[in-house]
């Protein structure tokens, strides 16, 4: 474990909060002491009152933050009298623990103080730092755990048998060290859980938990897993996973496969150590206790879930989703699963760590997780169970997956930013580069949708584990020709983007669209359709036919349950085609202002990529679940269309 600490930034913090910031960031970057949210610090400080009167606080991480990017108001201020108070009570349930310590905060709005604050407190130092450690968690996940960690720590180190964390934790450790002398202690190991350090200074109490670290990593054996025969994936068996995980969580999720993971899920004993518990009981409330392992039935995991609840519940709790978090694909990998990508990644490092930590178990002595009944009792801790009554709301399109054609400006980009801002994982494809530049979370493909478009498809499900929209949108507008005069190669061009390209996109994505969670699709054709001009028939009759293409679409795909509808836009002029030089000269040749040219419609109003791109998550939403085959305009009312 590498020392982070350096003494040139660290002089740039003064105050004891603004070093507990610097040293809580070092430990932060580091995954394999801290991950999403894990672990937590504090600093005893004074403070003076409104009154003028002075008062020892700690400054503990708030709930909700993450050490790796917290800030000073990440850090909870509690009055310091008040905590070690409480460590003296006989007993304290957990939610009283919470109102107690949020009343004595100095701060109404900072976040509520960790659940461990009464720990920090009765601890005697200025510094705290509690990690969860993989080395030291690995170890302790093992028969012989606690000798192990006496044989490699001696009395430097207080070892506490594993107890719940809060009240009951802070309890255990003010008794146990009612008579010890902290000053012979250089950290305290708490059994299936972390470690914690502490020091007067912020430096050492840092170097303490790194050298730590570092020793229960020289006493584990390197980690050499078996040659990573990667198979090859089946990626229509992936969406119908997340298709099955959906159905039981009872709405839409990501799937991230961790195909690096393939020699972990090749183990000849796979089904029995992956099965066994998470590295910490913290993780279980992000990953659950086991994942499902893919070839089993999906309807036996939530049956065992449900038994597993009924064995350890005491009557008065409300089971959870029973829907796994993570699988194990035997011979594949990983696959993790979330509402959102982010989430979906969240729990993909914690599960990286648990296997990487199992596979060391095993080669240690073999891997033990704590026995079920403790991992229930953080699962289903009344503070998580508190949160259940707190209405929630999801976004529309929340942990659907999107494919947009088309992508980099007008109609698509609108498409794009609106399907991303109601939840949806977005795939933007288009030949233009700049579709790379999307937001970071938007997964940006350059491609010439002409050619290698089973590529960008086969990409999407490979990235977030199935495909659940299709708004097919890419196009381009030929120089307007009369038929008589028009060439062969605008002809062809034309057919081939704006009709070809719209057929092999649908063909590529209807295997994957069938078993999308609520499929639809939304062809963007034109007014051209039902209302077409002179000089453009190379555009019109491949809009027409791209139509066409929708309507059977409808009729093949409604089976299935995917719905397939077209949208007709006319005079969208925010797009790439439509500059302020050609908008002037339109206008002039119509003897009319610019304004007056853009909203020569019934309703006399502008149509902007937006209103369009609008109207299609619509359609692919839950408004339109019973439409398909239809055609719908949005161009403000056209009298040659109505």
């Amino acid at each position: 474990m590498k020392n982070l600490w350096n003494d040139s930034e660290a002089s740039n913090y003064q105050d004891d909060l603004a070093l507990r910031v610097y040293t809580s960031r070092l430990l932060g970057q580091e995954p394999a002491l801290v991950l999403h949210g894990g672990g937590n610090t504090s600093v005893k400080s004074n403070a003076t009152n409104i009154f003028g009167e002075s008062e020892e606080l700690l400054y503990v991480k708030g709930s909700g933050w993450d050490l790796a990017t917290i800030e000073p108001a990440g850090f909870a201020p509690v009055k310091l009298s008040v905590l070690k108070k409480l460590a003296e009570l006989p007993e304290l349930s957990d939610l009283d623990m919470v109102q107690t310590q949020r009343s004595a905060m100095i701060n109404p709005s900072a976040p509520n103080p960790s659940v461990e604050a009464i720990l920090h407190a009765i601890i005697p130092f200025k510094y705290v730092d509690h990690t969860h450690a993989d080395a030291v968690v690995t170890i302790t996940n093992t028969a012989s755990g606690m000798e192990r960690i006496q044989q490699i720590y001696g009395n430097r180190v207080l070892i506490v048998p594993y107890v719940m964390p809060g009240f009951v934790l802070a309890k255990q450790v003010y008794d146990m060290t009612k008579n010890i002398d902290w000053n012979q202690l250089e950290g305290m190991v708490l059994m299936n859980h972390g470690v914690f350090t502490f020091a007067d200074d912020a430096k050492t109490s840092y170097t303490n938990m790194i050298k730590l670290v570092t020793e229960a990593e020289n006493n584990l054996p390197k980690n050499n897993p078996i040659n990573n025969v990667t198979s090859e994936i089946d990626l229509l068996e992936l969406a119908k996973l997340r298709k099955n995980i959906s159905t039981v969580k009872g709405c839409a999720v990501v799937a991230k496969l961790n195909s690096d993971a393939a020699c972990f899920s090749q183990r000849d004993n796979i089904d029995s150590i992956a099965t066994r518990g998470p590295l910490t009981p913290d993780h279980v409330i992000r990953t659950k206790r086991i994942p499902f392992i893919v070839g089993t039935k999906i309807e036996d995991y939530v049956k065992e879930y449900k038994e597993y609840f009924s064995r350890n519940t005491d009557g008065k709790l409300t089971c959870l989703n029973p829907a796994p978090c993570w699988a194990v694909w035997p011979q594949v990998g990983l696959v993790n699963f979330g509402r959102s990508y982010k989430e979906a990644g969240i729990i993909a490092d914690i599960t990286k760590h648990t296997i990487h930590a199992i596979e060391i178990a095993e080669d240690l002595e073999g891997w033990q997780a704590l026995p079920e009944a403790d991992i229930f009792a953080v699962e289903y801790w009344e503070l998580e169970q508190a949160k259940l009554g707190k209405k929630t709301s999801s976004l529309p399109l929340q942990g659907k997956v999107a494919l947009v054609t088309g992508a980099a400006s007008g109609i698509g980009k609108a498409c794009v930013e609106e399907l991303h801002a109601q939840g949806a994982a977005v795939v933007a494809v288009d030949i233009n580069p700049i579709v790379t530049e999307q937001q970071a979370d938007i997964l940006g493909i350059v491609c010439d949708i002409t050619k290698d478009i089973q590529n960008v498809v086969e990409t999407t499900v490979r990235k977030f584990g199935g495909l659940d929209i299709l708004i097919s949108n890419a196009g381009t507008f030929p120089s307007s020709a009369k038929i008589s005069e028009m060439n062969s190669d605008t002809w062809d061009a034309s057919m081939a983007i704006n009709l070809t390209s719209h057929q092999r996109l649908l063909t590529a994505c209807s295997p994957y669209l069938k078993v999308g969670i609520d499929a639809a699709v939304v062809m963007i054709a034109s007014k051209n359709v039902p209302a077409p001009g002179p000089g453009a028939a190379a555009y019109s009759v491949a809009k027409a036919g791209q139509t066409q293409l929708a309507r059977i679409a409808a009729l093949e795909l409604g089976e299935a349950g995917v719905r397939v509808n077209v949208l007709h836009p006319n005079a969208v002029f925010d797009t790439g085609i439509w500059t302020n030089e050609i908008l002037t000269k339109r206008a002039e040749h119509y003897g009319v202002t610019v304004e007056e040219y853009k909203t020569n419609n019934i309703l006399r109003t502008e149509i902007t990529s937006k209103d369009v791109a609008n109207l299609a998550c619509a359609m692919v939403g839950p408004i339109f679940a019973k439409t398909t085959g239809a055609q719908i305009p949005i161009d403000g009312g056209n009298e040659r269309v109505i």
